[in-house]
């Protein structure tokens, strides 16, 4: 389960990098990347905990009830995350409505509560340590 959490983890690095490359040329495309950079980050911690989900909506409601509603992480990375998704369903799904380049931006760089990005942000106060076997799977509330 470890080295899944680790893999997941890579996953989530080398996607958000792809994310911000794209904000410019192709800002759909920009916001599915950081969405799916969120989405192998948070299947990453949950694997850790033994937890794994088929959907997405799965691993959404666990990120609210696991974590956001139990006071473990703060509401402003659930509403991050719950903002990736919406834009995300936006670039793949939308008709008319189309993602901007600034919305991309934010999808990539910080979320509408001006956190940085949910994959970084939340994630740097505690997977790092528990891939690295240094802490349990708690994430620490981040300093503002």
């Amino acid at each position: 389960m470890k080295e899944f959490a680790r893999s997941e983890w890579q996953r989530a690095q080398r996607t958000i990098k792809t994310a911000a490359a794209l904000i410019g040329s192709d800002p759909e495309s920009a916001t599915s990347r950081a969405y799916y950079a969120a989405f192998h980050a948070l299947t990453a911690l949950f694997a850790l905990r033994g937890q794994s989900f088929n959907k997405h909506a799965a691993l959404r409601s666990a990120l609210h009830k696991d974590l956001i509603n139990s006071g473990e992480w703060p509401i402003e990375l659930g509403k991050d995350y719950d903002f990736l998704t919406n834009l995300r369903e936006m670039s793949d799904y939308g008709d008319v409505a189309r993602v901007s380049e600034q919305d991309a931006g934010r999808a990539v760089e910080g979320g509408p509560t001006n956190h940085r990005c949910f994959s970084r942000e939340a994630f740097q106060f505690g997977l790092i340590r528990v891939i690295r076997g240094q802490s349990d799977a708690r994430v620490q509330r981040p300093p503002r």
